[in-house]
């Protein structure tokens, strides 16, 4: 199958996801909503007028393969219902989800739990870690999930604590550790399965500044010999400008501009996406 690129600040990139035509309405008067939407309504005048609430209002995108991409918003842009919709955590009112060009919401069940096992990963920004098991046991839920052998399962986990510096904390639970030790194990239970796509929504966001820029700098030197496709979820410019090598910024449920760091930086599309910029300086 031919995929189609993306152009980057880097180069040209095939295109891991197509996101077309996606709105997302929450409330009993869906169909009405989506009407209006599509007459060209507003995400205010919608849910004025019909009680419900826009999560997305037509979103049009790709995501690279082999990047980080980072989505980015204020508060209620759209962004965590967005990534959730990637792994099928939310099913879209309208639209289109493609991986490699296969629409992901044709699948059954049976498929769809494929997809989680195997191919899309995800981090939460409460770290969502099992209490009642340790380190070692978190790391490989995943694994076990999926039907591999303890012992392997095992020794994957182990091989990722390592990466990730903390191996001699395998047998802690996770209220021992501190938020950054948290997270990273939740970053190594996600990389363990191998999955072709990492989500991570806010992953960082709890974190105090230094132990998110240590964490930052971590997830770019596992990026550099792992090559993943991530999608990461954040609402800070300056993070998503250091992570993302495609940036792509929601506003009101919609795309306001998506592109390379260098192409936001020096042509902010409008307003909107300036003022950004400036809150960076």
């Amino acid at each position: 199958m031919k995929q189609d690129s993306l152009q980057l600040s880097g180069g040209r990139a095939a295109v891991k996801i197509q996101i077309r035509g996606v709105y997302k309405v929450f409330g009993r008067r869906e169909a009405e909503a989506l009407r209006l939407l599509h007459e060209g309504a507003d995400k205010s005048e919608v849910q004025q007028a019909t009680g419900t609430n826009v999560g997305l209002a037509g979103v049009d995108a790709d995501i690279p393969t082999g990047v980080i991409t980072c989505i980015m918003g204020l508060s209620g842009s759209g962004k965590s219902t967005l990534v959730r919709h990637l792994n099928r955590l939310i099913d879209p009112s309208a639209g289109r989800i493609l991986f490699d060009g296969e629409d992901i919401l044709q699948l059954s069940m049976a498929q769809l739990r494929q997809l989680r096992r195997h191919r899309v990963s995800m981090v939460f920004q409460s770290f969502g870690l099992l209490p009642h098991i340790n380190v070692v046991e978190n790391v490989a839920f995943g694994l076990r999930v999926r039907g591999e052998p303890r012992a392997r399962a095992s020794e994957t986990a182990r091989l990722w604590l390592e990466r990730v510096g903390l191996t001699e904390y395998e047998h802690n639970y996770p209220d021992e550790l501190s938020g950054g030790m948290r997270q990273r194990v939740g970053l190594a239970r996600a990389l363990a399965t191998d999955a072709d796509v990492l989500l991570m929504d806010e992953a960082f966001s709890a974190l105090d500044p230094l132990i998110r820029y240590d964490m930052q700098d971590q997830l770019l030197e596992l990026q550099q010999r792992l090559n993943k496709t991530i999608v990461f979820i954040t609402h800070d410019i300056e993070e998503a400008l250091r992570l993302g090598q495609h940036i792509i910024i929601l506003r009101e449920g919609k795309v306001e501009q998506a592109g390379g760091p260098e192409e936001i930086r020096l042509h902010p599309a409008n307003e909107y996406v300036q003022r950004f910029l400036v809150r960076r300086v």
